[in-house]
């Protein structure tokens, strides 16, 4: 999407320097922001899915910073106060994707640019109109940040625990395990089962099953290292991604979490290899639970 806005923008220039609307427009400029956009755009395009969290913040700063430009070079009041939508659509790309305290940030820098680019051209810009688009950035920013922080939250957590749904546990847990393989460190997972589950929802109904479930994982969310990854996996089967952390040590917090409750559950633990996916330790997890299962050893 950011590649888009640099080629349209990158092409808007482009055109604006071919035909220029007045003797006095800056071709030059709009030259070199116009190849500067479009090459921009096929550079985001081709690094799309490999380009660094670091490079997608300065891509967006530097888009600001070209609007700064162009709107400090423009000839006519009415060339700076148009850039409006340009600024918007940049602060509505910061608030969708950006987590809110890096948005905001942006948009701050992108409001900060844009106003000194705007009061620094040649010609008198209505000061209202330009505050006017200024705060429309930051307000629709503002709300739209929230939004997709909302639905972030709701597709990565499950609803009646709290902690992390299934497809959010592991996506997290493959960015470790590829971690893992970088650095050597050693990377555990474990798979919760609760036992006799089905008993508690059939003797005391649904509602005291869900209870259940969020005791439980609230005791353990309390006593995890704020780098360990609490997922639920199933109805009453729970996983455990534990970084820098061997078997023994998995089997430590496993106690620790055992503490917490006295209802009995059993677990299955496995240490990464160095070339293991996600499947395949989680499959070498598993077999270990029943093995502890058809040997009683339970927590």
């Amino acid at each position: 999407m950011l590649a888009v806005l640099y080629a349209v923008c990158g092409v808007l220039c482009l055109v604006a320097a071919a035909w220029p609307m007045r003797p006095d427009s800056p071709a030059g400029v709009l030259w070199g922001l116009g190849l500067v956009g479009t090459a921009g755009a096929v550079a985001l395009r081709l690094l799309s899915g490999r380009l660094a969290w670091w490079g997608l913040h300065a891509a967006v700063a530097l888009a600001g910073s070209l609007v700064a430009v162009l709107a400090w070079r423009s000839v006519t009041a009415v060339g700076v106060v148009s850039l409006g939508p340009v600024v918007i659509a940049l602060g509505l790309f910061a608030a969708y994707f950006f987590p809110m305290r890096a948005a905001r940030a942006h948009v701050v820098l992108l409001a900060v640019l844009t106003t000194a680019g705007a009061f620094a051209a040649a010609p008198a810009v209505p000061a209202l109109q330009w505050l006017t688009g200024v705060v429309s950035v930051i307000v629709l920013a503002e709300v739209q940040g929230r939004l997709a922080q909302n639905l972030r939250t709701a597709a990565a957590t499950d609803p009646l625990t709290g902690i992390a749904n299934r497809r959010a546990w592991e996506a997290e847990a493959e960015r470790n395990l590829a971690r893992a393989a970088r650095t050597g460190e050693p990377l555990s997972f474990a798979i919760l089962d609760l036992d006799d589950f089905k008993e508690v929802n059939d003797r005391h109904g649904h509602v005291a099953g869900d209870a259940l479930l969020r005791d439980l994982t609230t005791g353990w969310s309390a006593r995890l290292r704020r780098a360990d990854l609490l997922g639920r996996y199933g109805g009453d089967e729970f996983v455990l991604c534990l970084p820098v952390t061997d078997e023994r040590g998995a089997w430590e917090i496993l106690e620790q979490l055992a503490a917490t409750h006295d209802f009995a559950w059993t677990a299955g633990v496995a240490t990464a290899r160095s070339d293991d996916t996600l499947t395949a330790v989680l499959g070498r997890a598993d077999e270990h639970l029943y093995l502890q299962k058809r040997t009683g050893r339970r927590s």
